[in-house]
This record gives C-alpha cells, structure tokens and sequence, in this order.
C-alpha cells in the first residue's frame, strides 16, 4: 500500500512541526501530530508508528535530562505504577474499538486538556501521591490508545510547581516508560502492519531536522509564548477534528457540526486574547527566559 500523496505531504508537515515543537519544549509531538493525522487513519493504524517515534523521543529527552532524575523519580513513583495497568486496558480498548468512535473520544478527552492549559489554569494539588496512582491510569489509557499524554501531565506538572529542569526530567521519565510498555503491548496484541510501517518511515526524517530546529528556537524565544502559540493551533485542529468526527458517526448533520469548531475558536481566540493582553506587548516573544 502507497500513502495518498495529499495525506502524505499533510503528515509530513504535520510531524516536522511536531518535532520541532517536541525538540525546544520537550514533549508535544503526539498531542500535535495526532489530531491532524486521525483525519487520514486510524488510531489503530497510526499509534503503532507513533509510539515506536516516540520510545527515541523520550529516550532522547530522558538523556538530556538526566542530571536531574534522582531528584525527581520518587515524585513521579505512583505515576508509574498506575501506567501498567492504564497501558494493558488502553491497549486493549484499541485493538477492538470502533476506530471512529475512537476518534471522537481522542478528541473529546484532549479539547478541555488544551483549553484548561491555554486558561493558564494553577491550582497544586496537596496530596500529589495519593492522586498519582489513578493518575497514570487514565494517563496510560489515553496514551495507549491515542500515543498522548503530555497535556495531562504538562497540565499536572505545571500545577505542581516543578522547577523546569525537574518538569522535563519527569516527563521523560513517565513518557520513556509508557512509550516502551505500549510499543510492548502492541507487539503482543498484532497492532503493527504494513501501513504502520510505511507511517513510520515517512515521518522520521520529520523528526531528525525538527527536533535540533526546535532546540534551536527555543534558545531565541521565551518557552511560554511558544508554548501558547502551540496551542492555540492544537486547539483549532482538535476542535476540526471533533467535528469532523459527529459528522462521521452521523451525531450531526454538516453545517451545524461545524458550530462546535467555530465554538473551540472563539474560546482559544479570548484566551489568547487575555494571554498577550497580559503581556502589554509582542517583543517579548524573543526574549529567552527560563520556564516551564
């Protein structure tokens, strides 16, 4: 099988600017990648070549950030050990799911994640352990059937008052282990096929030039800026994608399933509004800063 050449042209532009975000802010490829790319496959078809990107991804951001591990793995610790579980049941759920139901619960479980980050929403949470656990449950569900979980965990972390070396280090931490559990459990379950494989090779060179592109801006640009930027745009296509998605299932009729589209944009559009109204002025987006 040969990728249609607009889905092809479309995932590849898709994923070097996936990699690039993924290469100054230390995670986010999936979370940009996916919505866009659900619109051509699969969950089924398109996680097994993600995570497989992934497992380098993480790794590489796990070795950037080593120095800080033994100061940030016991935090992470019940996360952990909630992704087992989350990771088999997830894993499951997509190897029989409908894959356009499929798509509309991607979309509906992401669309409040990038909304509550893009509110700049900060509320820490006192019993961090206690949450932990079911925590990387519901992160191991996501992740294993969509190859997403840095919006919960960016939403958690954040939340938490994790200095930004300790953010990145527990990111990759979290992400290396449920990146290679999942690609495990693909594995046993028969997920990899041709298409996935093709997938695959198509989007590598994406991610060898994105990911020092994208280490390369973030040294000229404050990361929060970038970061809300990001997602206003992972926002717009997740909000596409919903739509898309009631049409497909047949929940709404066309036009009237666009409204909920033009509903996410005019929600992204205030926040973004309120984001550099705060700010007082568009030259600080150059300015490097230190944050998360």
């Amino acid at each position: 099988m040969v990728l249609p050449g607009v889905d092809l042209v479309t995932l590849v532009g898709i994923t070097l600017f996936a990699a690039i975000v993924n290469g100054a802010l230390g995670y986010g490829f999936s979370s940009l990648t996916v919505p866009v790319a659900l619109l051509f496959y699969s969950n089924r078809v398109l996680s097994p070549a993600l995570v497989l990107v992934e497992v380098m991804l993480n790794g590489y951001t796990l070795l950037v950030n080593r120095k800080s591990v033994p100061e940030t793995w016991r935090r992470v610790l019940p996360i952990l050990c909630g992704l087992i579980p989350g990771i088999v049941a997830g894993s499951y759920i997509l190897s029989r799911a409908h894959p356009e139901w499929l798509k509309l619960v991607t979309y509906v479980t992401l669309l409040p994640l990038i909304l509550l980050q893009a509110a700049g929403v900060r509320r820490p949470i006192r019993a961090e352990r206690t949450v932990g656990v079911p925590l990387g449950a519901g992160v191991g569900v996501l992740y294993s059937v969509t190859t997403i979980s840095g919006p919960p965990l960016a939403l958690m972390f954040n939340n938490q008052g994790f200095a930004k070396a300790s953010f990145r280090a527990a990111l990759g931490i979290i992400r290396s282990t449920e990146s290679i559990l999942t690609a495990s459990a693909y594995y046993f379950l028969g997920l990899y096929t041709e298409t996935s494989r093709q997938i695959l090779f198509t989007i590598l060179p994406s991610v060898v030039i994105g990911i020092p592109l994208g280490a390369y801006l973030i040294s000229r640009m404050r990361s929060e800026t970038f970061r809300r930027i990001c997602m206003s745009f992972d926002a717009w296509v997740v909000g596409f994608g919903l739509s898309r998605a009631l049409i497909g299932l047949e929940l709404m009729a066309s036009p009237t399933a666009y409204g909920v589209w033009l509903l996410v944009v005019l929600i992204d559009m205030w926040l973004l509004y309120l984001y550099f109204r705060d700010k007082m002025s568009f030259p600080f987006l150059f300015q490097a800063k230190e944050e998360v």
